[in-house]
């Protein structure tokens, strides 16, 4: 092997290689002539192990590792010494030489003859990644040359024979980009299905979700309707029993009507908080257009044994000294035309009067207990274009005087203090209106009538209980006398009913009988159960029947609304609108005198059911010819906000009148 130039002055590791040159590319070598380049052989590709003449003896450790030479054989027999470093590493008392690091790119690859450094008293192991394997600045001391053919060469190296289909684009029509094609095809095929097809089908194919409330697919309550009887969405309650599915019309024309609805109040616990329930819930307010004593909490409606409890307590609350229940069906369940009928127990006793307990209706557009939503709407049935819309039901002049003089003697002799018919057969076009419009292009007159199954009352005198059955309507005849002769009403069980003498007043004109109860069906005086309720027809033909006790007790027709001359107002209407059901119990010096000395609190209105029958099933609180749900939405505040009393707090103008304003 050559040695070192001893002669060079610089420190060995600064010494150049002798003779050395280039290792020869691998495809050179073979049977070709030697040549003065010297090239590698297997053993200047391995590393020389501990025992090659490559391995320094034992020496003391030093922080500087001294430099030798790998040599490298030629095929010329020549020898190129290349410079390493030696590192060491303690081993016991010795140190020991070690070999270069193979290369991480395995045999055959271009790895190199790596130059690491290394601390004192350390392998090189403990060296970054890049000291230990990074490459020589000199690319002939890489284990192969640049040009050494490699196995991907092909692709960097152009065939004009080979690539000649490729150069002309190639074809598609293969079975690969046959496959390729039909792939996208099904993929755009799909997505065009999904996106565009599907919701046209859905719109068109899918049917209309009922209108009468309720959560999820028509509602599930406490009564578990739902799952019980899915076919009818749970209107009946699965405790009815099938003899009450049908009922004879109380008028005896043989008419029989079907069961659309029911709530037996059969599963103890039901709470009627917001959201609690489908068809009813309860409300938390005072009502204050009657001046009622107590606060209405919802906390005082549950079911318990088969009933519907609502508890009048004497209760702090509200800066209140009592606590009732008022449960409404508004806006959830609503019917138009039929029977209704409840099951109940009268609160309190036969011989004491001051509890106000009451069953009634409304049309959907108004809302009990929400002032704003009440204005202009109860409890208007009417649709003429007439002075009947107007406030006051005068026109600006004063007239007619009739309206102005001899009617409420508490209230100066007026007939109206209403603000007129806010959504009236008269409301200009454009305004904002819930319809239907006539064929003419004109809307039909809505409102919020009233109708009451029962308002209980017992006689201070007498002290015989009895049940007011009525009616309100607006606009109002003169000193609000209803037409009364054969055809307009009638007296149906005249051993308990008759006319009341109370007939209206500046806010509401009332059709009203007063029916004799049956005395043991109150809370402390028997507990029996008695069947109330009223029949009617909406329309200008229609009718209401009152029921008392199971039978007929009274009927008006719509003739007794008919047009009258005097205060100039039209026909009013059997009401239209979708009615919800309203059950409450309270007391308020505007409904009589109060025996607070008898009065044990507290008191319960028990209702062990609620049936609803019709003719021809019309229930839902948004029907197309008397929508409500839009214009609702539209004032949704007036409608959940009782702090609203006006519709101008609301901060809203009635729509323009054509009798009054200016329509553009």
């Amino acid at each position: 092997m050559s040695q070192p130039n001893s002669t060079d002055p610089r420190p060995a590791h600064r010494r150049a290689p002798q003779s050395y040159a280039p290792p020869q590319p691998a495809h050179h070598r073979g049977n070709v002539a030697p040549s003065n380049k010297p090239a590698f052989t297997a053993a200047a590709l391995n590393p020389p192990s501990k025992t090659s003449s490559l391995s320094s003896s034992s020496r003391p450790y030093s922080s500087t590792p001294p430099v030798s030479a790998i040599s490298l054989r030629t095929t010329d027999s020549q020898t190129a010494l290349i410079p390493t470093t030696k590192i060491f590493a303690k081993s016991g008392s010795k140190i020991s030489s070690l070999t270069p690091p193979k290369s991480p790119f395995g045999l055959g690859s271009r790895s190199s003859f790596l130059s690491t450094k290394t601390t004192p008293g350390y392998s090189s192991s403990t060296g970054s990644f890049s000291e230990k394997y990074s490459l020589s600045a000199d690319p002939s001391l890489w284990s192969q040359y640049p040009n050494t053919p490699e196995a991907d060469d092909y692709l960097h190296n152009p065939d004009p024979r080979r690539d000649r289909m490729n150069d002309r684009g190639g074809s598609i029509w293969t079975s690969r980009g046959i496959a390729n094609l039909g792939c996208m095809f099904i993929l755009v095929i799909g997505l065009v299905g999904l996106f565009a097809a599907y919701p046209i089908l859905t719109e068109y194919m899918r049917d209309d979700l009922p209108t009468f409330g309720g959560f999820n697919l028509g509602g599930i309550n406490a009564t578990g309707q739902v799952p019980a009887l899915t076919g009818n969405f749970g209107l009946i309650d699965r405790d009815t029993p099938e003899s009450a599915y049908e009922k004879p019309s109380y008028t005896g024309d043989g008419r029989t009507m079907k069961l659309v609805f029911s709530d037996e109040f059969n599963v103890d616990g039901r709470t009627f908080y917001p959201g609690d329930d489908p068809y009813w819930e309860a409300e938390d307010l005072h009502y204050w257009g009657t001046n009622n004593l107590e606060w209405y909490d919802p906390a005082a409606i549950t079911t318990k044994d088969g009933n519907l409890v609502i508890t009048l307590s004497e209760k702090p609350t509200h800066d209140l000294d009592y606590e009732g229940g008022l449960l409404s069906s508004w806006n959830k369940f609503c019917f138009t035309g039929g029977i209704i009928e409840v099951s109940a127990v009268l609160p309190g006793a036969s011989d004491v009067y001051g509890l106000w307990p009451a069953v009634w209706t409304m049309g959907n557009l108004g809302r009990m207990g929400y002032g704003a939503s009440l204005e202009g709407m109860w409890p208007y049935t009417y649709d003429a274009c007439d002075v009947g819309t107007l406030p006051n039901q005068t026109f600006a002049d004063g007239t007619p005087v009739a309206n102005t003089e001899g009617n409420d003697e508490f209230n100066g002799g007026a007939l109206s203090f209403l603000p007129g018919q806010k959504l009236s057969a008269c409301t200009c076009e454009g305004e904002i209106h819930p319809g239907p419009k006539k064929a003419d292009g004109s809307f039909v007159g809505r409102g919020a009538p009233e109708i009451d199954i029962l308002e209980a009352t017992v006689d201070q005198r007498t002290r015989i209980g009895h049940i007011s059955m009525s009616a309100q309507w607006a606009p109002f005849d003169y000193k609000y006398l209803f037409t009364q002769n054969a055809d307009t009403f009638s007296i149906d069980n005249p051993d308990v009913a008759e006319l009341n003498e109370y007939v209206g007043g500046v806010y509401q004109q009332t059709t009203s009988a007063l029916v004799l109860t049956n005395q043991q069906c109150y809370e402390n005086s028997g507990g029996c159960y008695s069947t109330y309720g009223f029949e009617y027809k909406p329309g200008t033909d229609g009718y209401i029947t009152w029921i008392s006790d199971g039978k007929a007790s009274w009927t008006v027709k719509a003739g007794a609304l008919g047009p009258n001359s005097i205060s100039g107002a039209s026909q009013r209407l059997m009401p239209q609108e979708p009615m919800y059901i309203i059950m409450n119990l309270g007391m308020s010096f505007n409904f009589g005198p109060i025996d607070f000395e008898n009065l044990k609190f507290p008191h319960h209105f028990y209702i062990d059911y609620v049936r609803v029958y019709q003719e021809e099933e019309n229930i839902g609180c948004d029907p197309p010819d008397f929508p409500t749900s839009s214009y609702i939405q539209t004032y949704i505040e007036a409608y959940t906000n009782p702090n609203l009393t006006t519709w101008e707090q609301y901060g809203q103008v009635f729509p323009k009148n054509k009798l009054k304003d200016s329509c553009t």
